[in-house]
Parts: C-alpha cells; structure tokens; sequence
C-alpha cells in the first residue's frame, strides 16, 4: 500500500535554498520520505481524488530542513580532557601533538577499545546531536591508524546509522598523522594508506569520502596530493583539513582536484577564497575549535564572502580541539566568533553543509525531490537557531516523511 500523503500547513518555511527563501504561511507536502510540493498555503494543490492528505497543523511554527553537521569526529574513545588543561596553562596544540599527545594519545585509546565499547562510547554523542534536529552527520576515522582498526571505526559509524534515525557520511581519515609504526617514514604511511587500505576498505562500502589532514604537524601537499590521486582512481570524493595551523598551499592542491570541502581554513588567503569558490568546494569552518584552542588568526571571512565561496560550518566533535556535540552553539559561535550572519550560520547547517558531503541534491533545503527530514522549532524567528546558548528550542524532528518519538 502507498504511503499517505502528509501535508504540514500553517508553518513558516525557511526553504534554505540558495536565495534563503522565507515562505510566512507556507506548507509542504511529503509522501514517504520524500518532499513533493513546497509553497504558499494559499498555492496548495488540491488533494487527489481518493487520497486525502494526513493533515498536520504547525500553529504558525517555524520549519526547517534537518540539520547537518558536516565535519565530526564523533566515533572515539577517552578524552583529552587532561590536554585541554594543558593548554590553559600555556602549551600549544601542536607542542602537545609533538611530545606524544594528541591524536596519539586517543589513537592509543581507540586501539584498546573493543568494537561495542566503541559503539557505546560514540552512541551518547550522536544522541545529543540529534536532539538538536541534526538528521544527516559525517563521522571521520582517523585515531586508529592500523587497517583493522580504521575498520572498526568506519564499521562503528555504519553500526551507528542502523540504530539511530540519521543519515552517516563515512570519511576515511587514516592521514591524519604518523602513527608509532611508521615514525620518520611519513612517506611509506602514505603509500600503504593509498595502495593498501583504501582498496581494501573501499571494496568493503565502508567509505563515502576521503580526507587527509595537510598541516606542518600532518602531511605535506604532495603527500596528501598523492592520496588524492588513489582516492580519485577509485571515483571517492575527497577533502582536506587544510591551513589550519599554517598555509602550506593544500587548498590550492584540493581545488585543482576539485574537492568536497576544505575545512578549517584561519590560515587560507584571498587567493585561496577565490580558488575554493571558482572549484566550487565548501569552506566548512569550525568555531568550536578555534575557540577551544584560543586562536587569534581567524578565517578570512570577507574574502572568503568576497569570492562568492559556499560556507558551512560543525560541530567538529572530537575529544581534542573541539570536545562538542551540539550544533546550535556552533552556530552561535559561528556568528559571534567569525561574524557570521543568522543567515549564514543557517545554511552553513543545511544547504551548504550538504554540499560539503556531496549531498545537495538529496538533503539541506525544503524542495521538491529533497529528503523528507526537516525540524518543527519553538522560536519566535529564524535569527533565534544562532542566538540561545545551552537552551534547545527544537519542538518536533521529521526525518524520512516520519515524526521521530
């Protein structure tokens, strides 16, 4: 039997699509999980005969698409809660990352972790972002860095989308840094990633995209170049942690091979703006590690607004720089910390961050054909997403056509 036709009225529609279209008594019509018509009450189509629609009445609230946290990650074990001390008293991430810390030390973690405690670990992280309206997330691999055990967080992550209502992105990130392993042989790392374990996890299904951390304390340009090219020959998008610490040129590399995103982005130029816009790659920016590691040298905003360059903005949630899983207070710091519009900080959590996961053409606007995942709010106006802090004005989460309890 086909499912009803669901048709959600008296609702003021922030469609989020690329003019940021506001619809003040708007209503939409769904059937299954998708979207089917999108407009002014007054407009709606009459129902078909013999297929009345399941009405539900929103009293006037504001609706917009589910949100999307674009850049996590969310799948770890331990913390680094003892690092973040650190830094307050004057060490500097990348001292810390030097000295054995960092990514290793939660990498150590993640080794000893059995796959369910694992899972049980992420599962509480993942469940505060949904309870925010986030209905589509990407979750990196990365603290493993051994083939099995970037197996089992990739495997988490797709263990993750079949418990919960979310949609997972899986990122493959085991160029993140040079593990115990392969110290002082950065190179050969590199080489066994691109001709090793990509292969074999990619034939798997477990990765969506790839990502490669380009920075002083990373990889190089011609390193991450050279994982590109592997990711490419097998038809994965790819993306790039770049000018986060240092400009050592990767965006410029990432745009010529036309990636997802570039994220982070306080050290990116006006040239590097130009670059992302013209290549169409996302500039996915991360307020909450910026914040969380007190730095002084911001992206370039103006330049990057200048260029025409798409923004999005995440969470980041991970257990070093950004220990966060709420989306609404990277909006906030979004705004705050970067002047970001309310405008801006919105879409940069649906539109444009469903282009940085490839996505736009199923999720992160109120369209016709676009995924039935959207969220009923308790505010005032739109503006209200970016401006409460530790305050949750989520009413009611849709995704896939169905209220979730």
């Amino acid at each position: 039997m086909a499912e009803a036709l669901k048709l959600w009225r008296n609702a003021q529609l922030a469609t989020c699509d690329d003019s940021m279209r506001v619809i003040e008594r708007g209503a939409m019509l769904t059937r299954g999980g998708r979207i089917e018509w999108v407009g002014a009450e007054a407009n709606l189509p009459a129902a078909p005969s013999g297929d009345p629609y399941e009405q539900h009445d929103l009293g006037g609230a504001w609706l917009t698409p589910g949100l999307i946290d674009c850049h996590t990650h969310l799948v770890f074990a331990g913390t680094r809660a003892g690092e973040y001390a650190q830094r307050l008293r004057g060490r500097s991430y990348a001292e810390i990352a030097r000295s054995g810390g960092g990514i290793l030390a939660t990498m150590r973690a993640v080794r000893g972790a059995s796959p369910q405690e694992l899972f049980e670990a992420s599962a509480p992280r993942l469940q505060a972002l949904l309870a925010e309206g986030v209905t589509t997330v990407e979750i990196k691999s990365g603290y493993g860095l051994t083939l099995p055990d970037e197996a089992k967080m990739l495997r988490t992550a797709r263990a993750l989308e079949q418990a919960y209502p979310v949609t997972i992105k899986t990122t493959f990130l085991a160029a993140h840094t040079v593990p115990p392993e392969f110290t002082g042989r950065a190179d050969a790392y590199i080489d066994t990633i691109a001709k090793e374990w990509l292969p074999a996890l990619h034939s798997e299904g477990l990765i969506d995209a790839v990502d490669v951390f380009c920075e002083s304390i990373g990889f190089s340009v011609a390193q991450s170049e050279r994982l590109f090219d592997a990711a490419i020959a097998l038809k994965l998008p790819v993306k790039m942690h770049a000018e986060q610490l240092t400009n050592l040129g990767g965006t410029q590399m990432a745009t010529r091979h036309r990636a997802l995103s570039c994220d982070h982005l306080e050290y990116a130029t006006a040239a590097d703006a130009a670059a992302l816009a013209s290549a169409g790659t996302v500039a996915v920016l991360l307020p909450i590690a910026f914040y969380c590691l007190a730095d002084d040298h911001k992206p370039p905003i103006a330049a990057l607004r200048a260029a025409g360059t798409s923004l999005a903005i995440a969470s980041d949630c991970n257990p070093g720089s950004a220990p966060a899983t709420s989306l609404l207070l990277t909006m906030s710091m979004g705004t705050r910390l970067f002047g970001l519009t309310s405008e801006e900080a919105l879409a940069g959590v649906t539109r444009n961050a469903a282009r940085a996961l490839g996505l736009q053409g199923e999720r992160g606007t109120l369209a016709t054909g676009q995924a039935a995942d959207f969220v009923i709010w308790n505010v005032g106006s739109i503006e209200e997403l970016g401006y409460w802090i530790g305050f949750n004005p989520r009413r009611t989460v849709v995704r896939a056509g169905r209220i979730l309890p």
